[in-house]
């Protein structure tokens, strides 16, 4: 009998003869003897057929039923198929205890439910994935290399630049005049998020404000990069599109202004405005008189409107029916235009219908040109998703601190950093310090940093520092070591060249049982209680522990105090949750 027939007659699926060996890895035909037979052994694997099988010294012959093995393996035998009922009689219906059981009607229903869920789920997850690239397609990247990060961090706080381009792209625009234009930067705002995300600062950067735009990198479309040299006394907004100056050399001079770090920016240009609000069903304003502007198209009356489209185009171009009819007054517009933006966009109205948050990806990736290091749609709604947490009412919109240009004489039409008030707008950002009132988390959090300047002293003479440069101008090292030498008193001190990363922020490191230490050297250079870092040490050329000072790009000299601010100073401001009526 062939090994098929053996197997259907002792009730064994063929294809279960085949049986994985464990040590060799390949499948093999395991047969079994389909009944007892007459006492003739069965013939051993490998050995001349018709030999006899003998039973090795210590074995046991293998029992009935089951097939011989080679010495240590373990292979399990074949399966039996279930046994079925016998066929009735020719003439006679099978009985009721030999029918076949049936599944319960609700088995059924559950395998239909089970199977129609598991393909609708894959449906979806391919579909959201499909969406997900399509979103990502629609977002336009620029290449900015090193004015930028490389990517987005949950944990920390960031700066991302808004910029609004007056490039006449796109249908319909270029009828707005000078068409031509190469695209620069006409309405900029700074937006600092907080590391705990209890608040957020919106700067605006007046377009004619008077800057030095410092030399800066553009990267072209062969990979290549063009240095573009800088110029000074120029309006701020030549700092893009000027000379083929892209967005990165738009955050280098955001950098040489206010010395804050752009981590990133987005830029938009006039359909942005226009996509965006219709998307959202329009944005809500309010005009505390009649505007007719023929130059942006404006034509409202007083009173609470709706806008979308080429009307809220309009609405946050018009630079002559609101104040001294000049940009800074048209700033204030602008951001009362974006607190109502935020709030739709925010608005259970809004996020809660499937059609508007489509219409609002869509518009929003197909508005955009961001740096490559946010460029992937989940990177943008990271960044989305932490600027939600910030409360609305936490949201601060005010502009860099001016004065009128002197050298306009008394045609006023350019601006200045005020350098009283302008250095503390932008250390208060710089130090993540909020312009409105926050959660008392936030508080105790400063509470406990300022605690690390409590306590006991040491002798200047007991002080043991290593200074490091962690990107202060060259030779800050060795200056500041040589005040603390031959001024402070401070003889334990060496200076040990760079620091093997850049810091933004001068850092002073110690241990616990040298907080003493720490304490006097922060009052003697002036730091805040923010930079002390407690917990780490070195051993300095002595082999003590020493404490480790590292000069960031915030110091600004030997005995120059860098203490931070803790409170913002006051400004003229706005909120994001407040509805002002543009006069």
């Amino acid at each position: 009998m062939d090994a098929q027939g053996r197997g259907r007659a002792d009730n064994i699926d063929p294809a279960d003869q085949w049986v994985l060996n464990p040590n060799t890895g390949e499948y093999e035909l395991r047969l079994s003897p389909s009944a007892p037979q007459s006492g003739v052994p069965r013939p051993r694997r490998g050995s001349p057929s018709g030999a006899r099988s003998r039973t090795a010294p210590g074995r046991d012959r293998e029992a009935p039923g089951r097939s011989r093995e080679a010495p240590g393996t373990d292979v399990p035998g074949p399966r039996r198929r279930r046994a079925e009922p016998p066929e009735p009689a020719p003439g006679r219906r099978r009985s009721r205890t030999q029918r076949k059981p049936k599944k319960s009607k609700a088995k059924k229903i559950l395998l239909w439910t089970g199977g129609t869920m598991a393909f609708v789920l894959v449906g979806v997850s391919a579909a959201a994935y499909a969406y997900l690239k399509h979103l990502e397609g629609n977002v336009n990247t620029t290449d900015i290399g090193s004015s930028g990060k490389s990517g987005f961090s949950k944990d920390d706080a960031f700066n991302i630049l808004i910029i609004g381009t007056d490039k006449r792209t796109g249908k319909g625009n270029e009828g707005y005049g000078d068409k031509n234009s190469v695209g620069h930067a006409d309405t900029n705002i700074l937006l600092h998020v907080s590391k705990d995300r209890t608040n957020a600062t919106a700067m605006s950067i007046p377009r004619d404000l008077i800057v030095d735009v410092p030399e800066c990198k553009s990267k072209q479309p062969d990979g290549t990069e063009k240095i573009i040299q800088g110029t000074d006394d120029v309006r701020f907004n030549t700092s893009l599109g000027q000379s083929g100056r892209n967005p990165g050399c738009t955050m280098d001079t955001v950098k040489a202004v206010t010395g804050i770090t752009v981590d990133h920016f987005m830029m938009a240009d006039f359909n942005a405005v226009k996509t965006l609000t219709t998307a959202v069903g329009g944005v809500d304003v309010c005009l505390a008189k009649d505007v007719n502007d023929p130059d942006s198209h404006l034509k409202l009356p007083k009173g609470e409107h709706k806008i979308q489209g080429e009307q809220a185009l309009a609405f946050v171009r018009t630079r002559h029916s609101f104040g001294n009819q000049g940009d800074l007054d048209r700033i204030k517009v602008q951001q009362q235009f974006l607190g109502s933006l935020m709030r739709k966009m925010s608005s259970s109205d809004t996020l809660t219908s499937p059609t508007k948050l489509v219409k609002l990806a869509e518009a929003a990736t197909k508005a955009l040109t961001v740096d490559t290091g946010i460029g992937k749609v989940s990177t943008l709604k990271d960044m989305a998703l932490e600027l939600k947490k910030v409360p609305t009412k936490n949201i601060t919109f005010t502009t860099v601190p001016v004065l009128d240009n002197p050298a306009d004489g008394v045609v006023h039409k350019t601006v200045i950093v005020n350098p009283t008030t302008g250095p503390e707008v932008f250390d208060a950002i710089k130090n993540d310090v909020s312009f409105t009132a926050v959660k008392q988390k936030q508080k105790k959090e400063k509470a406990s940093v300022a605690a690390r300047l409590k306590g006991s002293r040491s002798a200047a003479a007991d002080i043991r520092v290593d200074i490091y440069n962690g990107g202060a101008a060259a030779g800050s090292a060795q200056e500041t070591l040589n005040w603390l030498q031959n001024d402070k008193g401070v003889l334990k001190a060496s200076q040990l060249g760079n620091a093997g990363e850049t810091l933004s922020r001068t850092t002073l490191e110690y241990s616990p049982d040298q907080a003493d230490q720490a304490r006097k050297l922060a009052d003697l250079m002036g730091l805040p209680a923010s930079a002390m870092k407690p917990g780490k040490s070195e051993k300095n050329s002595q082999g003590l522990p020493a404490i480790v000072l590292t000069l960031g790009k915030d110091f600004k000299g030997a005995g120059v105090p860098m203490t931070a601010p803790t409170k913002a100073p006051e400004v003229d401001k706005s909120t994001a949750d407040k509805t002002v009526c543009a006069s």
